[in-house]
C-alpha cells in the first residue's frame, strides 16, 4: 500500500522531546526549544518576528485580530482554500468577499481583486496553493494603493519564495502551519510571522492571554496584566523540539521531497502533451517546495473514477476543497465576487498524489505506473 501521507520524521525528534522534558523541564510554551525555532523561523526568513502557535488556524486568528477588524469589515480571499482561511476572520465579525481563483497555480486571480474592494475592505488574503506564490508584487501594490493589510496565508508555503523572498514574510502578517501533513511537522502547530514591528508587542500579547507578560519576563514590567484581547496560542515547548528536529535538517528534507516531485513530472510529461491530464504550473520567479503534486483530470467524472482506481491498488490519492463560497457557511458569512470562472470547475478535475518525506522509489514506482496505467486506458 502507498499511503497518501506519512507525516515527516527526521530520527532525533524523540531526543529533542526527552532534552525538553528531563533536562529543561520545562514542557509548557515559550521553552528552549520554542526560543530556538523562533530564531530559526526569523534568520531563515527574514522577519523580524516569528512566534509558534497551536495550529496554522491560531496563526491566522491572531492576525485578525491584529488587523484590528470591527464588524461589517471586508476581507477578500479565495474561495478554493481550506476553511481555516475563512473561519479566523469570520469570528471577528469580517464579511468574506471570495473572488476567482487562476488557472494555472489555482490562487488567487490577482486581477479579480481590485474589482472587489469596497469603501470597507480592509484585508487581502493570498493562499499560497501547494507552496507556489501568489503574484505578490500586483497583491502588495493594490494593498498600498488602498491603505489594505495583507495577511498571507502560507500554511503550504514554508521553504518556499516568490523572487527570492520566502513566502509568508512578503505581507503585513505570514501563517504557517506544522500539521502532520505539512513538510515539517510538530503534529498540530503553526506560527505566524510579525513582519511589520510595529505590530510585534500586541502580537505578543495576543498570544499570551492578552497579557503583557513578555514583557514582565524581559524586566520591561515589574508585573504583568491583563491589557488586550487575546487567547491561548503558546504551543508547548514538546512540540517545538519535535519541530526543531526537523527544521534542523529542512534542506535535506526539501530536497527529498522535491526529488518525488520531479520524478512524478518527468513520468508524466507525454500524458499532458497528449492533453489526456494538466500538470502543475510553477510560474517564473517562484521557487516551491513540492508541498504537493496533483494532476488535472478531464472532469469531475474522470477524477473519480481515477480515485476508485487507485484505491483498488492501494494508491492514496485525495481530492481537495470544496469551494468555500459553494458550502452553507460560505453562503451564511460572504458573498462571490464577480463570476466563478476557474473555481468549481478546475477543483473539481484537481486530484492529489502521495507526496511525503522519504517516500521510497519503489512506492514512487507504484504511483507512477498507477497513474499512466489508468490514463492509458
Amino acid at each position: 500500500m502507498v499511503n497518501f501521507n506519512i507525516p515527516p520524521y527526521v530520527g532525533s525528534e524523540m531526543k529533542y522531546v526527552q532534552e525538553a522534558a528531563a533536562i529543561n523541564h520545562k514542557i509548557c510554551g515559550d521553552g528552549p526549544f520554542s526560543a530556538r525555532c523562533h530564531e530559526w523561523l526569523e534568520q531563515r526568513f527574514g522577519s523580524p518576528k516569528a512566534l509558534l502557535t497551536t495550529s496554522g488556524t491560531a496563526a491566522l486568528e491572531m492576525a485578525a485580530i491584529l488587523c484590528d477588524l470591527k464588524p461589517g469589515d471586508e476581507v477578500i480571499l479565495p474561495s478554493f482554500t481550506f476553511s481555516s482561511t475563512a473561519t479566523a476572520f469570520q469570528m471577528v465579525g469580517a464579511t468574506l468577499v471570495f473572488v476567482d481563483v487562476r488557472p494555472d497555480t489555482m490562487n488567487i486571480d490577482e486581477n479579480k481583486i481590485e474589482p472587489a474592494i469596497t469603501e470597507r475592505t480592509r484585508v487581502i488574503v493570498p493562499v499560497h496553493y501547494a507552496g507556489v506564490a501568489c503574484e505578490m508584487d500586483t497583491i502588495m501594490d493594490i494593498a498600498a494603493r488602498h491603505n489594505l493589510l495583507v495577511v498571507e496565508d502560507a500554511a503550504q508555503g514554508v521553504m518556499s519564495t516568490y523572487k527570492g523572498r520566502a513566502l509568508g514574510t512578503i505581507g503585513t502578517f505570514g501563517c504557517y502551519s506544522f500539521h502532520e501533513t505539512k513538510n515539517y511537522s510538530m503534529g498540530e502547530g503553526g506560527a505566524i510571522m510579525v513582519n511589520d514591528p510595529a505590530y510585534i508587542e500586541r502580537a505578543e500579547i495576543i498570544r499570551e492571554k492578552g497579557t503583557n507578560r513578555q514583557r514582565f519576563f524581559r524586566g520591561q514590567v515589574d508585573k504583568y496584566t491583563w491589557v488586550d484581547r487575546g487567547g491561548s496560542y503558546l504551543q508547548s515547548d514538546l512540540n517545538a523540539a519535535y519541530l526543531l528536529a526537523q527544521l534542523d535538517m529542512a534542506d535535506e528534507v526539501n530536497d527529498d521531497r522535491l526529488a518525488t516531485w520531479k520524478a512524478y513530472w518527468d513520468a508524466f510529461q507525454d500524458l499532458a502533451a497528449a492533453g489526456r491530464i494538466e500538470l502543475p504550473v510553477i510560474p517564473e520567479g517562484c521557487v516551491h517546495n513540492a508541498h504537493m503534486f496533483y494532476i488535472k483530470c478531464r472532469d469531475l467524472a474522470d477524477r473519480t473514477a481515477f480515485i476508485a482506481e487507485m484505491k483498488s491498488k492501494q494508491i492514496g490519492c485525495v481530492f481537495h476543497y470544496i469551494p468555500l463560497h459553494s458550502s452553507p457557511a460560505g453562503k451564511m458569512f460572504g458573498r462571490f465576487d464577480g463570476e466563478d470562472v476557474y473555481t468549481t470547475s478546475e477543483s473539481e478535475r484537481l486530484v492529489r498524489l502521495p507526496m511525503y518525506y522519504g517516500m521510497t522509489d519503489e512506492d514512487r514506482s507504484d504511483v507512477i505506473s498507477a497513474v499512466l496505467a489508468y490514463f492509458s486506458e
